[in-house]
């Protein structure tokens, strides 16, 4: 049974074709991984099917009386809001009910005996559909989801505006269980979220009878939970049954054999222009010539296979600092409160170090102390001589600039020549280049600001959450660069496989921090 039928989407942005006559079907317990590089349109797919966004052409449709939850990267949390306002707005159907049986009780001091009637038997069918979804144990049912996503200990009165990325993430996890949708679509869910969670979250979507769409560059995550892949190429949608090593199989072979087709048909089609240049001029072959043209006019031309272009990471390295680069004595982070115990280390020229543990006990916190661009509480942070710092923020403020203009106002002294050279070196095409950066997706803003680093020579890297939103090649090309790497890094990461080969030394960030996770 199909539950969401979509028919001959187009959609673009400007001149920026993203999905052109695009079919897709879901079915019931479909567990459905879709996957692309940056850019191809995966959270706009998204954005569209649940209605939030308009396609220029096509029809979506989907089966009736059908609850479906979305997970969005980019939902806003509004200021004011505790953790329990955004838990309990699951209810927000129920809660409606409840005020319209308060709002029927009090007509019923003074109304007639058919008004009477009418109102009882309509309180009674919401008493009903309230005792069948359990609304008066919501309180407990909200409690029991927070503590198993550790958001009860963070205390339920939280603003959600103060949260850290991570924990945003499982503030809307935490609200779609409850909401128990029927469909889920889940839009890069593992951002932020420390292991134990991912570990969850994977369990969670193993054991999901119902079907859900899922949008991961986290390839073990995603080949653990999913049985259907629909690949995002060139403005298509291809669907794959199985894994995505499997999918990746099959597209090789197509590719392969999409431009042996190709390359045949040149040799073809250049064997035909040599004839007919050869033979139009000549009476005897004339006709010959001309049968040749009219074959040549009507041949359906095969498409030359256009490999996306990938991204080439390689960090500068500038001169040769001191041995000791950061000197922490009695450190304690923190804003309004400690985030942490007091600190003593060093960190020498050449280590790796990744930082690990839950979101919220002060990993960003550490690194922006470390820089200098938080006062510590307490203690102080010394930096060594000789230092050229490269600075990836785990999130950036929205920019109306081009990422033409964002390269040319970080080196004024490039011409544009370069400042496009240096953007396709990170994966980003002519139209990327020339489009605003708040409407590029996640993983394209990502790599201008990469270009940024890898633009500038330095010998300590300090990366916050590097991999968030990254697709598979450009991750497998930035862990190759870090390998290669010849200055110090301190890098925020949540996945092992990613930084297991890069890491001089793990640091446990749980030992330290004064927060309960």
């Amino acid at each position: 049974m199909s539950i969401l039928n979509v028919e001959h989407l187009t959609h673009g942005f400007g001149d920026r074709a993203i999905f052109d006559d695009v079919s897709f079907r879901l079915l019931k317990g479909e567990h459905i991984g879709l996957v692309g590089a940056n850019g191809e349109g995966k959270s706009t797919f998204m954005s569209i099917i649940t209605g939030k966004l308009q396609p220029d052409e096509g029809k979506i449709e989907w089966a009736k009386n059908i609850s479906v939850g979305y997970l969005d990267q980019h939902a806003v949390l509004e200021k004011g809001m505790t953790i329990e306002d955004v838990l309990k707005s699951a209810f927000d159907k129920l809660f409606k009910l409840e005020a319209r049986a308060n709002e029927l009780y009090l007509k019923m001091g003074d109304c007639t005996e058919e008004e009477m009637a009418e109102y009882m038997e309509e309180t009674g069918t919401i008493q009903e559909l309230l005792d069948s979804h359990d609304f008066y144990m919501i309180d407990a049912k909200v409690s029991e989801v927070a503590r198993a996503l550790g958001l009860l200990d963070l205390g339920l009165d939280h603003d959600v505006s103060e949260l850290s990325g991570g924990q945003r993430t499982k503030v809307l996890l935490a609200k779609l269980l409850l909401e128990k949708p029927e469909i889920l679509l889940l839009d890069e869910p593992t951002n932020y979220l420390d292991e134990e969670h991912i570990v969850w979250l994977q369990r969670y979507l193993q054991d999901y009878e119902n079907a859900f769409i899922l949008i991961s560059h986290d390839i073990p995550f995603l080949d653990s939970v999913i049985n259907i892949i629909y690949h995002m190429y060139d403005h298509t949608l291809s669907r794959y049954v199985g894994d995505y090593s499997h999918f990746e199989e099959v597209f090789e072979a197509k590719k392969a054999q999409a431009e042996a087709a190709f390359n045949r048909q040149q040799k073809e089609i250049a064997e035909l222009e040599d004839f007919i240049a050869r033979n139009k001029s000549r009476i005897a072959t004339r006709n010959m010539a001309m049968s040749r043209k009219k074959k040549l006019d009507k041949m359906e031309r095969v498409e030359k296979v256009h490999e996306k272009p990938k991204p080439v990471f390689n960090f500068q390295y500038s001169t040769t600092p001191g041995k000791f680069l950061v000197e922490a004595k009695g450190l304690v982070i923190g804003y309004d409160e400690a985030l942490s115990s007091s600190l003593d280390f060093t960190i020498e020229r050449g280590q790796k170090i990744v930082l690990t543990g839950a979101n919220g006990i002060g990993k960003t916190t550490l690194l922006k102390s470390i820089l200098g661009i938080i006062k510590p509480l307490s203690g102080r942070v010394e930096l060594g001589d000789k230092m050229d710092i490269g600075y990836f923020e785990q999130e950036t403020p929205e920019s109306d600039t081009t990422c033409l203009e964002e390269i040319w106002n970080e080196f004024p002294g490039f011409n544009q020549f370069e400042v496009r050279s240096a953007l396709a070196s990170c994966g980003l095409t002519s139209q990327h280049i020339e489009s605003k950066i708040k409407v590029l997706s996640g993983g394209e803003q990502a790599k201008v600001r990469l270009c940024k680093l890898i633009n500038r020579p330095s010998n300590v890297l300090v990366l916050d959450e590097p991999t968030n939103h990254l697709d598979v090649d450009a991750k497998e090309e930035l862990k190759r660069a870090l390998i290669e790497y010849r200055g110090t890094i301190i890098m925020v990461c949540h996945e092992p496989l990613f930084y297991e080969d890069i890491a001089t030394d793990v640091w446990d960030c749980t030992k330290w921090t004064t927060r309960i996770y």
